[in-house]
């Protein structure tokens, strides 16, 4: 196999299992990927956050506006620039994050365990840090 289709079959796997997974999720891709960013790097700007998701300013906003009336995040003012906000994640937000993150594990587990045999299982143990380390080079280039 040609690294041509080797890079389009494992696109096509990994996106189908990523749209199979989120269709369970019982939180809005956007809301949890803005979570899970407040989670791992601290408080940012709605415009830091827009940045990092690859999405719109306005599109940032109204997912950070959704948090907030949920109580999920809070926001306050900017230490060194008054016109900008710092949007933390709440208790309520990350706990909220854990439940998804955990009920997603859950049901990928579960699959794990009725669809793949141990050695299967094991293969994709090996595969991880590879697509990890995939991950990583695709977002430095």
């Amino acid at each position: 196999m040609d690294e041509d289709t080797l890079a389009e079959d494992l696109r096509q796997a990994i996106g189908e299992l990523v749209r199979t997974v989120r269709v369970a999720d019982t939180m809005p891709f956007g809301e949890a990927a803005v979570l899970g960013h407040l989670a791992r790097t601290g408080p940012q700007t709605t415009a830091e956050l827009a940045q990092r998701r690859g999405v719109t300013h306005q599109s940032s906003a109204k997912t950070v506006k959704d948090l907030r009336a949920e109580g999920l995040v809070r926001t306050e003012p900017h230490p060194t620039d008054r016109r900008k906000l710092l949007v933390h994640l709440t208790e309520a937000g990350r706990t909220r994050l854990h439940a998804a993150r955990a009920q997603r594990s859950d049901r990928m587990g579960a699959a794990l365990g009725e669809a793949l045999a141990p050695e299967e299982r094991q293969l994709l143990r090996e595969a991880v840090p590879l697509l990890t380390r995939l991950t990583a080079h695709l977002r430095e280039h």
